[in-house]
């Protein structure tokens, strides 16, 4: 190299006092990097903060006499939250059973079924989906929704309601106004459907392609293909996917208060004109007219869901990292 090129050339980095050479950060790295950390930091502030406010404001509704409470009405606080708890389970519970398959479907559909620019338009509205309002949900579920489902309960309870086990669900007495937990079911159901299956195809869509080909090239069918590759690659990321369909119909408040005429109590007829309400729905009802520690009695209900919640969720990114590891793609 001659002296002229020698001056012009770049000095390489120092080595590090393990004698490792590292790359000379830019200050756009730099700047990347701490904005990054910064924002990962506030996530976590905010989440210790809303733990901290929730479980400070709760304190007086579970140490307080329940006497006291205009909303206790002199139960405890753990009696008081049962039953909504339970309709919040419920409902959720009815929401997924209802959109899992359907998202699967749809999903798969979508990945390795339909031509390439349907696949695209189906995409395209299935993430529309999830912009709509929680609220246009629920005007259209109990208003529309209701009135439709109606008389398919007034069938459902003549015929399956005769049924000696199923009669546990479906039946009794139908309600005239089809407002039920099986509608609000149905219509978490449609809310979850978007983000249930965005996950699942995007988790179709990277199934190794080799793994496709050779079950193919072994004379599988396109069916047995997906049960045998697909599938058992996807396992991971369909029950990731359900777990925050069901964290999202958990923490639902408008869709359910609009739709469900519920009350506090532990049923499990769908058809009837008697339901449970949800943790959320409650709060929304009650909070305007609440006082002292009746609000802090809201918050502590509020807690309750923000630990079903968070547990829902970590459940959720436990089987992601879980089935990551397992598969080698990390």
């Amino acid at each position: 190299m001659s002296t002229s090129e020698q001056a012009t050339a770049p000095a390489s980095p120092p080595p590090s006092s393990d004698g490792s050479i590292r790359a000379k950060k830019r200050p756009g790295d730099i700047a990347f990097s701490g904005t990054a950390l910064a924002a990962g930091i506030i996530i976590l502030l905010v989440l210790a903060a809303t733990a901290v406010f929730l479980i400070v404001q709760s304190i007086p509704a579970i140490a307080t006499d329940p006497e006291e409470n205009h909303l206790l009405a002199g139960q405890s606080f753990w009696s008081y939250v049962g039953p909504f708890l339970f309709g919040t389970l419920w409902a959720s519970i009815l929401a997924l059973v209802i959109a899992t398959p359907i998202a699967i479907g749809i999903a798969l559909f979508i990945s390795h079924y339909a031509p390439r620019k349907l696949a695209a338009l189906l995409g395209y509205i299935i993430d529309l989906l999830a912009a709509v309002p929680s609220v246009v949900y629920g005007l259209w579920g109990a208003l529309v929704f209701s009135q439709f489902l109606q008389p398919f309960y007034e069938w459902l309870g003549a015929t399956v309601g005769q049924v000696p086990v199923l009669d546990v669900l479906f039946s009794g007495p139908i309600s005239p106004t089809g407002r039920t937990i099986l509608t609000a079911a149905l219509v978490l159901a449609v809310m979850i459907l978007p983000i249930m299956t965005a996950i699942c195809r995007e988790v179709f869509l990277q199934t190794p392609k080799l793994h496709e080909e050779a079950a193919l090239a072994l004379g599988a069918t396109r069916w047995e293909m997906i049960t045998m590759s697909v599938l058992p690659f996807a396992r991971g990321g369909m029950v990731s996917g359900a777990m925050l369909g069901l964290g999202r119909a958990l923490g639902e408040t408008m869709a359910v208060t609009m739709v469900l005429s519920g009350s506090p109590i532990v049923i499990l007829q769908l058809l009837q004109s008697g339901n449970p309400l949800t943790i959320a729905a409650n709060i929304a009802l009650d909070f305007p007219e609440a006082h002292g520690t009746g609000v802090n009695t809201l918050i502590a209900t509020g807690l309750v869901l923000f630990i079903v919640t968070f547990a829902v969720n970590a459940v959720a990114r436990w089987i992601v990292n879980r089935r990551a590891e397992f598969s080698g793609a990390n």
